[in-house]
């Protein structure tokens, strides 16, 4: 039990948190039904201004796209005021399409990430109980504080260059003979 804990909280650093999304806010699934009633009216636009087919086409295109955007984010509680061209214009809007853009950037905290997992393991081995919940309990205690004990010795590395710039180069030289596996750990909990 205790192995394949180590093993999932093993691959899920190696992997590390690119790969993991926050789940849709309520500013994103606005933005993507925002940007699929864009494609809506700028199509009826495009028809009615007599576009060429081509244009109509890529427009009809990106709306069943933006369709799919939709679906995937969920409907948001509050529609944004999107009615008439001038109101998909409001700079309200500009300002709800730049802000979703900075939450999808957003990436779940590695440490957070890992305490969690240790955590629900911890969870699960008190569930199971016995001797052998008890000694993995013991030992994901022991692997959360070890943990806690590298971020903060990483922290305080990282510190430490900041505050000491003329001394990183040699600070890094100290380290040089670290493992790959050890450097590429490190690099992505820095991350």
């Amino acid at each position: 039990m205790a192995k394949n804990v180590i093993i999932v909280f093993t691959v899920m650093l190696m992997a590390g948190c690119d790969s993991l999304r926050l789940a849709p806010t309520e500013a994103q699934k606005q933005n993507a039904w925002l940007h699929n009633r864009t494609a809506q009216v700028t199509f009826e636009t495009a028809k009615t201004e007599d576009a060429s087919e081509k244009l109509q086409r890529l427009i009809k295109l990106s709306e069943i796209q933006s369709s799919a955007f939709t679906s995937y984010f969920g409907l948001p509680k509050e529609f944004p005021q999107a009615q008439t061209i001038d109101d998909i214009l409001a700079e309200s809007n500009f300002i709800l399409a730049k802000g979703a853009l900075a939450e999808s950037a957003e990436r779940p905290d590695a440490w957070q990430l890992a305490d969690n997992v240790l955590e629900l393991g911890i969870g699960i081995c008190v569930l199971l109980g016995g001797v052998y919940g008890t000694k993995a309990v013991s030992f994901l205690r022991e692997t959360r504080a070890k943990a806690q004990a590298l971020r903060e010795v990483i922290a305080g590395n990282e510190l430490f260059k900041k505050q000491n710039q003329t001394q990183a180069s040699a600070f890094k030289q100290a380290h040089q003979d670290q493992s790959p596996q050890t450097r590429q750990i490190v690099a992505q909990m820095k991350a």
